[in-house]
């Protein structure tokens, strides 16, 4: 009888680790190697969340970014009247972009001041989890991390001008309208509600345009 031949074994192979997710974010603007691994692992957390927990108050300092490998949150500021106006949503899925994958106050993060975000989960979440002093560390200790930082921050500003400009020069009919072109999946991840709210109109408003918009 012949014997069988045995298949070779790669021991080169990289098993998916709960950092994963992360190095690959990060993999689309630099290289991965082994050293920028092993410093992700060493400066960061695994955290997870319960349904209808807070990871930031308004009021409360900003101590850590999030990077969401699991579950939904929502960003938010409260007004003078007590109203809530969604700021982001943040998920993690092949149609989020930086603000949507981190959630943080950036501002409280930076300066240390009090938060005017709050982030709240909608769904049980997993995150990944930076303090101000282990994104220090990873930057310090590597060009290519502080490269990757550089190009992060500015499509994130980017991203927060943008989001400025639509609310303050576009009319409730046209935020729908660029919302539909930009982020028409959003309507089937959130509630009328929280949409409504990040368009900055209320529910009853945002429903009197759709049914205008279909009558046209």
């Amino acid at each position: 009888m012949k014997k069988k031949t045995s298949l070779p074994v790669d021991n080169n192979t990289q098993q998916p680790t709960p950092y994963t997710p992360f190095l690959d974010f990060m993999s689309q603007d630099i290289v991965i190697d082994h050293t920028i691994k092993k410093l992700v692992e060493e400066n960061c957390r695994l955290v997870k969340f319960a349904k209808g927990k807070s990871l930031l108050q308004t009021g409360n300092v900003c101590q850590y970014i999030y990077f969401i490998i699991e579950g939904q949150c929502v960003s938010y500021f409260t007004d003078f009247k007590g109203k809530t106006i969604t700021w982001f949503f943040h998920f993690n899925s092949e149609e989020s972009t930086a603000k949507n994958i981190f959630a943080v106050d950036y501002r409280s993060f930076v300066s240390q001041q009090p938060a005017t975000l709050t982030i709240d989960t909608l769904s049980p979440v997993t995150a990944i989890r930076f303090s101000s002093e282990e994104l220090k560390k990873l930057v310090g200790a590597s060009p290519a991390v502080e490269h990757w930082l550089r190009l992060l921050t500015e499509k994130a500003f980017i991203q927060v001008y943008d989001r400025i400009n639509v609310l303050l020069t576009l009319s409730a009919p046209d935020r729908y309208k660029k919302f539909l072109a930009d982020e028409s999946y959003l309507l089937n991840m959130f509630s009328n509600y929280l949409v409504a709210t990040y368009l900055h109109v209320t529910p009853q408003s945002l429903s009197r345009i759709r049914k205008r918009l279909r009558h046209n």
